[in-house]
């Protein structure tokens, strides 16, 4: 019987497992809140056992102030979360490298475009929510994406305006200009490939910041309503609870962080090696 040899890994294979080790969690963890609902053992709003009862058979994590199952609620309360937080992020930071890029390449627009984030960030985060969440008619999930945009655009604009400046500094970029290349054709085709390392950074960071106003907004009641599923809003309505169940808070708090910290540690690892350095300033 003759033994089988294993050679040193190579620089491609090890590259792909850092690549792909780190961002499994986040995988994960995303197909597990999209799988939630079809895997929970009970009803979402059927209650199983006393309010606040411990852990045990029936319940797994205990019930919540209305004897529901808090994993089942866990389960299915994730995926809207998660949606409306990948949505905004994307609204975002496709926002932000296009305004970006073009205050970098025309400094007119580059000081409208200062001013106005000067403005924006001048309102805190939980004012900003209630003031556009409460006023859009008939708030909803919609209300909440609009209110964490405007909150978000704003940073993010700074960020992929100081990232693209140098890029557009460059000479190839002033010989193209001066050719009479189009604008938009500037920003796609010439500056925009260029920030793909800073983009998936901020992409990461804003994700964390887009799962924070919106579980904010859950935790306030003006996105998801009872008796909706919703990790923000199991925090709030049982924080009464957490002596006697403390999983009714702890799971869902848990879930809200280990999705902010994966995500964003999936971004970071896809951010190639030649890019590293320029993201440094996020």
């Amino acid at each position: 019987m003759t033994a089988t040899r294993t050679g040193p890994l190579t620089p491609r294979t090890r590259s792909r497992r850092r690549t792909v080790l780190p961002t499994l969690p986040a995988l994960l963890l995303v197909l597990l809140a999209v799988a939630g609902p079809w895997l929970a053992p009970h009803a979402i709003d059927a209650p199983v056992t006393a309010p606040y009862a411990e852990a045990g058979d029936g319940a797994l994590l205990g019930g919540d102030q209305l004897g529901r199952d808090v994993l089942t609620r866990l389960l299915a309360g994730g995926r809207d979360l998660i949606t409306t937080s990948l949505v905004v992020t994307a609204l975002i930071t496709a926002t932000a490298a296009v305004l970006g890029t073009v205050a970098a390449l025309r400094p007119g627009v580059g000081r409208v475009v200062d001013r106005a984030a000067d403005v924006l960030m001048l309102l805190p985060p939980v004012l900003g929510i209630l003031l556009i969440a409460l006023s859009w008619p008939a708030g909803g999930r919609l209300a909440l994406i609009v209110a964490a945009y405007a909150l978000g655009v704003p940073y993010a604009v700074r960020v992929a305006a100081a990232a693209a400046a140098p890029v557009v500094a460059s000479g190839y970029i002033e010989a193209a200009a001066a050719g009479g290349e189009r604008l938009w054709y500037l920003v796609v085709r010439d500056v925009l490939p260029n920030l793909r390392a800073t983009l998936l950074a901020l992409f990461g960071l804003r994700f964390v910041a887009a799962v924070y106003v919106v579980a904010t907004a859950g935790f306030l009641q003006v996105g998801p309503q009872p008796p909706a599923a919703d990790w923000a809003l199991m925090i709030r309505e049982n924080a009464g609870g957490i002596l006697l169940n403390p999983w009714a808070v702890l799971a869902p708090s848990i879930a809200i962080g280990l999705l902010a910290m994966s995500v964003n540690l999936a971004a970071a690892t896809l951010v190639p090696d030649s890019g590293r350095k320029a993201v440094t300033v996020l």
